[in-house]
């Protein structure tokens, strides 16, 4: 009778334990069905949509895991340059040679990549057939169902958009320690150049409104955000209503935190038009004075082919103006080398205002033909040319920047440390002219604000100690 006992206990204790295995083993099969990855590419906006992304499906009970774990796999395509495109499908191409004959793994694809031509629906689908679903821009909202539906067998999905949303009015969390937030203010532009593919994915300009933007704003700096990025593909044409880019940032900076904030890019033509809106704005304390303009080319002729409506020599007189009243105003601009019927006389104008302006930063692009574009059928400058011309401007570049920084030497201010350096017990930070600023010896906390003293100027860096 006891053996009979002892059999009978280990044979209850075993079969409690595969009750117990087998429902945990269920819950972490659930938790695995209900989890996702995103990997963006590009620009801020694209990152800013992956974070809309991310709490839409968080709200609705999934998980974000690392790849390997993740059931959704959500590639946020970028596509305004061939390189990242290239880039892109190769990945897409890796991906479906990976997990073609796997039925764990759904794929969705987002982002602009599917929508720059007619065509280009296809030429994803054709890059990864075992794709799940083929995303529009302005419907992430309908992720949750979307999924479901994926869950319960369809493939293939193509979603279009009946609408555009405000991204805006999703309020973005952060992981604990995050310093710097996105804030999106609108989708789409107002302008129609030639050798932009964007427009044809992003759309008309629709901008968001400006309760919710600041709302949000508030709710990312409750966080501890110290660092707030205005994201848009033009933030020069904000206005929603009557509310103006000055009113909204006027309103964000009104926040009784301490921070700085970023404007995106502006249009160079808001710069001609709205110059007295600009200047008030870098008045305010807690904008950093940075200017991302890009004018994209230094020959009236050129900007004409490109569908730009400003002439460099508006440009310049307002520039100076600007520099004038803000003389430690940092400016970033974009070049395109080799656009279409570029003459040497052309890029040596582009030389010339690159020399002029002594720009802090310079994007420096290759012409290459984008989809669905005006460009593409204009006579095209030789590869050889365009490369030639591009390490010409770099090298100019690169010659201005030895002396750029010598009236920063002795500075003293506010510096906001963002993260470690590359030496030991090294940070680096930014002050209000966004300049790069390496702090030596620093053991403090990153996202915190230290005063700092500029004691040697090393070309673009800056190198200081704190006082």
């Amino acid at each position: 009778m006891i053996l009979f006992k002892i059999i009978f206990a280990f044979y209850l204790l075993n079969f409690l334990l595969l009750i117990y295995y087998t429902k945990y083993s269920l819950f972490n099969c659930n938790m695995k069905r209900r989890s996702f990855y995103i990997e963006t590419y590009g620009c801020t906006s694209n990152k800013a949509d992956s974070l809309v992304i991310s709490k839409i499906l968080k709200d609705n009970g999934y998980y974000e895991v690392n790849f390997e774990e993740a059931e959704f796999i959500i590639i946020n395509t970028c596509a305004v340059k061939q390189q990242t495109e290239n880039k892109i499908k190769s990945r897409l191409k890796q991906l479906y040679s990976r997990y073609k004959n796997n039925n764990n793994k759904h794929f969705i694809i987002a982002g602009c990549l599917p929508h720059i031509d007619s065509n280009y629906i296809d030429v994803v689908k054709n890059l990864i057939p075992n794709f799940s679903a083929i995303l529009d821009l302005d419907n992430f909202n309908e992720l949750p169902a979307i999924l479901d539906k994926i869950s319960t067998g369809n493939r293939n999905l193509i979603i279009h958009k009946e609408h555009k949303v405000d991204k805006s009015e999703y309020l973005i969390d952060y992981p604990k320690g995050k310093i710097t937030g996105i804030l999106p203010i609108s989708e789409g532009c107002l302008g129609s150049c030639t050798y932009c593919c964007v427009k044809n994915a992003r759309g008309n300009l629709n901008c968001y409104d400006p309760e919710n933007i600041v709302k949000n704003a508030e709710f990312q700096l409750k966080q501890g955000i110290k660092q707030l990025y205005l994201t848009s593909q033009d933030c020069s044409t904000y206005e929603y209503k009557s509310t103006k880019l000055v009113d909204l940032i006027t309103s964000i900076t009104n926040f009784n935190y301490e921070f700085f904030l970023r404007m995106g890019m502006l249009n160079p033509s808001f710069l001609i038009e709205n110059y007295n809106q600009l200047s008030f704005i870098y008045t305010l304390k807690k904008v950093y004075q940075f200017l991302h303009i890009p004018l994209q080319s230094g020959s009236d002729t050129v900007l004409k082919k490109m569908n730009r409506h400003y002439k460099i020599s508006d440009i310049k007189e307002s520039l100076t103006t600007l520099r004038t009243k803000f003389p430690y105003l940092s400016i970033s601009t974009d070049i395109i080398c080799g656009f279409p019927e570029e003459t040497e006389n052309n890029f040596q104008e582009t030389i010339d205002l690159i020399t002029w302006l002594k720009p802090e930063i310079l994007n420096i692009s290759k012409f290459t033909i984008r989809p669905g574009t005006k460009a593409r059928n204009m006579d095209q400058v030789e590869s050889r040319e365009i490369k030639e011309r591009s390490i010409r401007l770099s090298k100019i570049f690169r010659a201005s920047l030895i002396n750029i920084n010598e009236k920063w030497n002795n500075w003293e201010g506010k510096v906001l440390i963002l993260h470690k350096g590359s030496k030991v017990n090294q940070a680096f930070g930014r002050n209000f002219a966004y300049k790069n600023i390496f702090v030596e010896n620093f053991k403090g906390n990153y996202g915190s604000f230290i005063d700092a003293r500029v004691n040697k100027v090393d070309g673009f860096n800056l190198y200081a100690e704190q006082i």
